[in-house]
């Protein structure tokens, strides 16, 4: 009897240690922070929050429309939209930090060959069987990390998103910064988002006009899966 009793003791410890992993994975990191928080007049439209996306619904993880993010990118975003705030732009986010969850569920939406509901809209120009091949989607995304943005700019005073030349999320070369066959008034739009950016400590990526990662990011090798939603700090 004193066995069965110390062994149900042992079961029921080992249990509630599992719970306790399990809640923990669930909270946000010390590290991290609500944009909001630290720059409250951003702007944020979480797209993969709603359907508006290449995956046609609401990606996992995404509980709630907040951008997360880690501290010291923050404190760089925020130095970077008190400069484009002077030049009559400000910021709007449409993903930071991203649960490997919602990256998994990236990689069974490019499985499902099937599925071609937002074609027209994100990958008019590409075979969906070569969206791994052509690297717009992988198993995983610096945005997991937790200091990586997807960003555009508006216009501080009507609200009005500054022509890019092209959407978010787009996958062909007309996302590339670098592309050529837009408007000179495009191109520089880009390059002032690329410059600011840059300055103020981000890298640029060379297939996307809005993306962006701090270069001394402070989890290079982590990728988090706590999901997103609006945290107390």
């Amino acid at each position: 009897m004193r066995r069965l009793t110390l062994f149900l003791m042992l079961i029921g410890v080992l249990a509630a240690d599992t719970l306790a992993q399990t809640i923990d994975q669930e909270k946000m990191p010390q590290g991290f922070v609500v944009l909001s928080d630290v720059i409250p007049d951003v702007i944020q439209e979480i797209r993969y929050h709603s359907t508006y996306n290449f995956v046609g619904t609401r990606v996992d993880g995404y509980e709630e429309p907040v951008a997360l993010i880690t501290r010291q990118a923050a404190e760089a975003l925020k130095a970077v939209n008190s400069e484009l705030m002077a030049q009559g732009y400000r910021i709007k986010v449409y993903d930071t930090y991203r649960p490997q969850r919602a990256v998994s569920h990236f990689v069974r939406w490019a499985k499902a060959i099937g599925d071609t509901l937002t074609k027209q809209s994100f990958y008019p120009e590409v075979d969906k069987r070569l969206l791994f091949k052509l690297g717009f989607i992988a198993s995983k995304s610096g945005h997991s990390r937790g200091s990586t943005i997807d960003l555009t700019l508006v216009h501080a005073q009507s609200g009005k998103e500054v022509d890019m030349g092209g959407v978010f999320d787009y996958f062909g070369q007309l996302s590339h910064p670098s592309y050529q066959q837009i408007t000179k008034e495009q191109k520089s739009n880009r390059m002032l988002l690329r410059r600011v950016m840059m300055k103020h400590g981000f890298a640029p990526l060379s297939t996307e006009w809005w993306h962006f990662t701090l270069k001394n990011e402070p989890y290079p090798n982590t990728y988090f899966d706590f999901p997103i939603r609006y945290y107390k700090q």
